[in-house]
């Protein structure tokens, strides 16, 4: 009997984040054989008992993940995962408290690292049980490496043109200033009285957080009238409730709040790039861009020093705004290249070279996904994992009826809004004219925020760029 290949699952949380990353790793998946299954995670949890037997590309190790795991598994799924915060991490005690789960670790058969750092991470977490961990990069950064940036030129365009030489403020407050209040955690850390409520780092990076979030919004006004002729764009990060910038934005004529596409093509318009701690920092320094980490508030404990070394600081409103203008006018650009890239070999693999999608699928190939399936399930763990199963996904159809749950459906179409399949058709072909590759890729409508790519020659696998 002719064995199959492992279907690839590949979920996509945060649309503007992800998407056209997990596009690409789609192509070069298909490319080589796989068909893939890819689109909105929630969506795909509800109907992963209905996919054949894969590889589920999971992008977080986190406790949360615990019970999705243990169906996956259940399912005779296996598990290949990344952690897409592995970039730019707090300490390593509390990145291990947030973002890892002994558990999960058990559950994973590879893990797969944005540079040498994250895999170091991984090695010494305590709960690490041995899996190989393989240095491939993200193919967020595939996206702009000098053979992939232009995908984003039409874009770029129709910014340069709409806002000219902008200023863009990209922010990360999501954890002091949720869409949805009460997800805010580290807010909630920062103004909780019940001693013992909240653990002592998260309460004092809250503190922190919210010193640099309000720092920012007295900020804005003077930066405003520092570069007048100019538009200043405030991006604020997906998870962001945007009404405190839109009402700082009513007092600012040349201000705009804008969340719209990914944040790449922003990256490329945009003058000069002003942010803290923030991986839009970490992807100005591999474009180019001229860059300020803005530090009115410091804290040797909680900063996330990483990113704000790739670029010029600046610690005060006063040193904010006369750095912007020597940028805007043209004085002064990015930190010099072999600067910038001693630090980023540090953190992060497949900046040149074959790409991070391809270093990705070589390790699925390497397992021997790509010849078969991962083995069958016991009936008994497939019946408790098809059970298991649609018992969450009745109970988080319910929470998307419930205002201001974080399963709630509005706030799913805010990180994962409607995309059609003659969108990713183009987005696919646009790819392609770029790396001469994905002519013979498909892209089906599998179900409703969920999608199939595959191959129409399978037999053809090209060498990796």
């Amino acid at each position: 009997m002719k064995k199959s290949a492992s279907t690839l699952i590949i979920p996509v949380e945060t649309q503007v984040r992800e998407m056209d990353a997990k596009i690409l790793l789609s192509c070069v998946a298909a490319e080589r054989g796989f068909t893939v299954i890819m689109g909105s995670r929630a969506f795909i949890h509800y109907q992963v008992a209905s996919f054949p037997r894969g590889v589920y590309l999971a992008k977080s190790l986190r406790t949360l993940s615990i019970r999705m795991f243990k169906i996956l598994r259940q399912l005779g799924h296996e598990i290949v995962a990344w952690d897409e915060e592995g970039l730019q991490r707090w300490p390593d005690p509390e990145y291990y408290r947030q973002r890892l789960s002994p558990v999960t670790m058990a559950q994973t058969s590879h893990l797969l690292a944005w540079g040498p750092d994250n895999a170091r991470a991984f090695r010494d977490y305590p709960g690490y049980h041995g899996a190989p961990i393989h240095l491939t990069g993200n193919p967020r950064i595939d996206l702009i490496r000098p053979e992939l940036r232009e995908y984003y030129r039409p874009q770029v365009d129709v910014l340069n043109k709409r806002y000219g030489d902008f200023v863009l403020v990209n922010t990360n407050f999501g954890l002091v200033n949720h869409f949805y209040s009460e997800l805010g955690y580290l807010k909630k850390a920062a103004e909780s009285e019940t001693p013992g409520a909240a653990f002592p780092y998260d309460a004092g990076k809250g503190r922190h957080k919210l010193a640099l979030f309000n720092c920012f919004q007295k900020t804005l006004p003077a930066l405003c009238a520092a570069v007048a002729d100019r538009t200043v764009v405030l991006r604020p990060h997906p998870s962001e409730n945007q009404a405190v910038w839109h009402a700082i934005a009513e007092h600012c004529p040349n201000m705009r709040v804008v969340n719209e596409g990914s944040i790449t093509p922003w990256l490329m318009s945009a003058k000069v790039v002003v942010a803290n701690g923030c991986t839009s920092l970490v992807e100005s320094a591999v474009l180019g861009t001229p860059a300020i980490a803005y530090q009115p508030v410091t804290s040797e404990k909680f900063d996330d020093d990483m990113p704000n070394s790739l670029c010029h600081r600046a610690f005060s409103v006063d040193e904010l705004c006369l750095t912007t203008r020597a940028m805007v006018a043209g004085e002064l650009g990015a930190l010099d290249n072999s600067v910038r890239r001693k630090i980023l070999d540090q953190h992060i693999a497949a900046l040149d070279g074959p790409l991070a999608a391809d270093r990705m699928v070589t390790v699925l190939e390497a397992a021997g996904y790509d010849r078969q399936q991962p083995p069958a399930a016991r009936i008994s763990d497939y019946i408790r994992g098809w059970l298991n199963n649609t018992m969450r996904t009745r109970k988080k159809r319910r929470n998307m009826r419930r205002p201001g749950h974080r399963n709630n459906i509005a706030f799913h179409d805010h990180r994962f809004p409607a995309i059609s399949v003659e969108e990713i058709r183009d987005r696919i072909a646009r790819f392609g004219r770029l790396v001469n590759r994905f002519n013979n890729i498909r892209v089906e409508q599998h179900s409703q925020h969920i999608f199939s790519i595959r191959s129409m020659a399978v037999n053809e696998k090209p060498m990796s760029v």
